[in-house]
């Protein structure tokens, strides 16, 4: 089944067209990953595919236009892991991963039970118990990003979206937190689509991946054939190779030569 179908989608912000004319879909289950330079629209995508900004064309989520899906509808089926998200002061871990369940809270209601045995499952899935009493801010970028995917996944969300999951972390919490995702994406069904700057990383997990640039697609499909040294030097401007990896293709930065620099 198809978990996002994004049809002719346009979005301007602030009267500056960001996106024209873009088109996804996303299989139930896959992981796709939305590649492309400063400024390519990756963001601006994904909180349209959130019902965040206005766009025109027609986005549906599993089957169901985003424009009919009242926005607790909307939050049962998409959790979103923004970039920065905004943590408020003083919180405890167990009542941040909390607010994931506030689709399923009536208004002016409190959290139920099963509400409390959702998150409490969430946090022993992610190796998070120990930290349910802890302030966030005293937490590792590492486990503060776990801490960010607790909330979404508390959502009971079957897309989950990941806006540079790996910013500002560490190459060993880079791999911690992806391999965390590609694990429960098997195991629980999950489809996720991300935005990524690091190409190389971003190929070993992606079953697909989209490039956009100047807010188009300029590319999709398998990973060996978006990560090309030809797209590479178009879209980025970067002098690239493109050499296999295990797991994917691997993109490494060449400098000019000094004869050519001058």
């Amino acid at each position: 089944m198809s978990a996002v179908e994004v049809t002719d989608v346009a979005v301007t912000l602030d009267g500056t067209p960001i996106l024209h004319g873009v088109d996804l879909a996303v299989t139930g289950g896959e992981w796709v990953t939305v590649i492309g330079p400063n400024g390519a629209g990756k963001s601006t995508l994904l909180r349209a595919i959130g019902g965040m900004v206005g766009f025109r064309g027609r986005i549906r989520l599993f089957g169901r236009d985003i424009r009919r899906l009242r926005r607790r509808e909307r939050a049962r089926l998409v959790a979103t892991v923004p970039q920065a998200p905004v943590v408020p002061p003083g919180m405890a871990v167990l009542d941040y991963v909390l607010l994931g369940r506030t689709p399923y809270i009536p208004p002016l209601g409190r959290e139920s039970a099963a509400d409390l045995a959702a998150a409490t499952d969430v946090l022993d899935r992610l190796d998070l118990a120990g930290f349910a009493e802890r302030q966030l801010a005293t937490l590792s970028g590492g486990e503060r990003q776990r801490v960010f995917l607790a909330r979404a996944l508390a959502q009971g969300a079957t897309l989950l979206m990941l806006d540079e999951p790996t910013a500002a972390l560490d190459i060993g919490h880079q791999q911690e937190v992806l391999e965390l995702v590609d694990g429960l994406r098997r195991d629980h069904g999950l489809t996720v689509l991300a935005t990524m700057h690091d190409l190389s990383i971003a190929g070993e997990y992606a079953d697909r991946m989209v490039l956009l640039a100047g807010g188009r697609v300029a590319a999709d499909g398998p990973c060996q054939e978006v990560l090309t040294e030809e797209l590479l030097s178009t879209h980025y401007r970067a002098r690239v190779r493109v050499v296999d990896g295990a797991h994917g293709p691997l993109v490494v930065p060449v400098r000019p030569s000094a004869s050519s620099a001058h």
